[in-house]
């Protein structure tokens, strides 16, 4: 069977929360609407929203039971999707992960060619069609597309097998506790995370469309660079010119042949003159749009350049920036990671309100946030989840390009924002270097330059003295630190005293002299008032960002500083994160509670954010 990737993919029992229409199903079939929850990207997109059917699969055997064939509704509840259906069971059983299923009775709107697309299941989705299978997928986080070739002009079942038992060679992997209670790095929640479309393709269709915009100097003329990828939409081989226009101005492609199901690139160049750049405080924005036989793609986008000096201070239009903010986790009371558009913007708006002009997560967000990012001027570090992968794993062939994979799907859905500055290709990866590490970092800095030269490459990793000072870092632009002095005690209790903060840094700076630093993580755990000198309570937090910040506005190699984190999630059932008083599953790290309430800290912060010049 054909499948796609992004741009088009090959196709390679906990307590179920369920919304206010659960209750006795019945098979409501409904048209896909003509709406969309993030603006950019393809024309013809149809929402697959209303009411899914969801049946639990505890003990996996849905697929003997024929589930994807089945016509009834009975044994099926009804919900909606977006969905994490154990958003409310906090127990290792939920943790571990289970198999569930999903199912759409839908009736396609007119035209013929279509494919499913998917922004987001976590872990494994095997998709069925009318009962017969056309597709899988395995990652959460990066969308995916199906053809729909087997569709009926009638009523059609889209039904969708999820499995989120995590494996040791995921990103991120399973691993057990010493007391055998699951771990990981947030929580694992079940389901079609992200809303689901159905996308109408042309004769030809515009696999994926990108502007990357060259700008020598803040007073240059600027030059777009438009690349786009076309494949044939059925039938034998295609003859076509893309039609596309940036920033008003026409992009002269030429016509170009297309195999028959097979794809072409193609790029031109627009010349910009006196071009309005995107930073913080201006984020200026142009558009641009193509079509070609039946398929058309909307983008906008920002002229900016971002650069690393001699000195290691990273550039932004040439001006050396101080960057504050802090990292972002899709998750909300009640729904888990299956945010929705109210949740994501009350996420962003505090970001906001605490004068962030950074943020990161550990993998890439849903596309509304890079919109909203692009809006306001607050950067984003993008990151890949090759977190914590052991050497027994990125010595496998096969590890190593599935993070290669996610990258370039990563670059290629993120390309045209310009909020991202940098590709983070790792995260917290193994203290001491092997060649098998060494060999993935160059891999993905030489396929992060090829895609993308105009932006910077990193990778983060734990801040402690004493540990090896890799060489194959010297390649990378940005080196992320994981600072916690003054919370966690390190190796050999080398980050308890946070006076050694300062030395720490300039002792990197020396060692990595042309590389800018950045603060990826710092933050302590606070759920409870008491003695200022008392971890885990709000007077030691409020403190502990003090010290922390102003330490990072006195060194100018420093080109920003991001908080862990913006709001308290879930992360296993055994966490403490260093707290005394733990709140498990709970990382209480956030300056905002669970619930929304701001802690103390908030404001502590947002007062030392709000007098930090992004731009020097």
């Amino acid at each position: 069977m054909h499948l796609l990737r992004l741009p088009i993919v090959m196709a390679l029992a906990g307590a179920v929360l369920l919304t206010a229409l659960a209750g006795p199903a019945g098979a409501q079939v409904s048209t896909p609407s003509k709406r969309v929850l993030y603006a950019d990207g393809h024309g013809g997109r149809y929402l697959m929203d209303g009411t899914w059917l969801f049946r639990t699969d505890a003990e996996d055997r849905g697929v003997g039971r024929g589930f994807q064939r089945q016509t009834s509704a009975e044994g099926w509840n009804r919900i909606t999707v977006p969905n994490a259906s154990n958003a409310e069971d906090n127990s290792p059983e939920s943790q571990r992960g289970t198999v569930n299923w999903y199912r759409k009775d839908f009736r396609p709107p007119s035209g013929r060619n279509f494919v499913f697309r998917f922004e987001a299941v976590n872990f494994r989705a095997r998709v069925y069609l009318n009962g017969r299978e056309i597709g899988r997928h395995e990652g959460d986080d990066i969308p995916f597309e199906i053809p729909a070739s087997k569709m009926k002009r009638g009523t059609n079942r889209l039904v969708v097998r999820v499995d989120n038992r995590r494996q040791a060679a995921d990103f991120p992997g399973a691993r057990d506790q010493a007391s055998g209670a699951p771990g990981g790095g947030w929580w694992n929640y079940n389901g079609i995370l992200r809303e689901v479309y159905l996308r109408r393709v042309g004769a030809v269709d515009i696999v994926d469309f990108g502007v990357r915009p060259i700008l020598p100097c803040r007073r240059c003329a600027a030059t777009a660079v438009v690349t786009a990828t076309l494949r044939s939409g059925g039938g034998g081989r295609k003859t076509a010119r893309l039609n596309a226009t940036v920033a008003g101005r026409r992009v002269p492609f030429r016509e170009v042949g297309i195999p028959a199901r097979g794809t072409r690139q193609v790029s031109a160049r627009v010349r910009i003159p006196n071009p309005r750049l995107w930073e913080p405080g201006s984020p200026e924005l142009y558009r641009a749009r193509a079509s070609v036989q039946g398929s058309s793609f909307r983008t906008h986008f920002g002229i900016r350049s971002f650069s690393v000096n001699r000195e290691g201070r990273m550039l932004l239009n040439g001006r050396p920036v101080a960057l504050r903010g802090a990292s972002i986790h899709e998750e909300a009371p009640g729904v888990g990671a299956a945010l929705g558009p109210a949740q994501r913007a009350q996420l962003f708006n505090s970001l906001r309100d605490l004068g962030a002009t950074v943020t990161r997560a550990h993998y890439p967000l849903h596309p509304s946030f890079y919109e909203m990012a692009d809006r306001s001027g607050i950067l984003i570090y993008d990151q890949i989840p090759f977190y914590q992968v052991g050497d027994q794993f990125i010595k496998l062939k096969s590890v190593r390009e599935k993070g290669l994979r996610y990258l370039e799907d990563t670059i290629r859905r993120d390309q045209n924002h310009p909020s991202v500055f940098v590709w983070s290709v790792a995260n917290e990866l193994g203290a001491r270097p092997t060649d098998n590490q060494n060999a993935y970092v160059a891999a993905a800095d030489r396929l992060a330059n090829r895609l993308d030269p105009s932006r910077l490459t990193s990778i983060d990793f734990a801040g402690y003295p004493g540990l090896p000072r890799p060489g194959i870092y010297r390649r990378l632009d940005i080196l992320g630190v994981n600072s916690y002095f003054g919370w966690y005690p390190g190796p050999g209790g080398s980050v308890a005293d946070r006076s050694n903060l300062g030395p720490f840094f300039d002792s990197l700076h020396k060692s990595y002299p042309r590389q800018s630093l950045f603060v990826t993580e710092f933050g302590a755990e606070s759920n409870r008032s008491g003695p200022v000198d008392e971890k885990g309570t709000f007077e030691f937090q409020n403190d502990f960002m003090d010290f922390h910040v102003r330490a990072y506005d006195e060194k100018p190699y420093i080109g920003g500083a991001i908080a862990w984190i913006l709001r308290d999630f879930k992360v296993r059932p055994e966490w403490d994160g260093g707290n005394p008083q733990p709140n498990p599953p709970f990382n209480n790290k956030g300056l905002i509670e669970e619930n929304g309430a701001r802690k103390p800290a908030f404001g502590v912060t947002q007062r030392l954010y709000r007098q930090t010049e992004p731009l020097r």
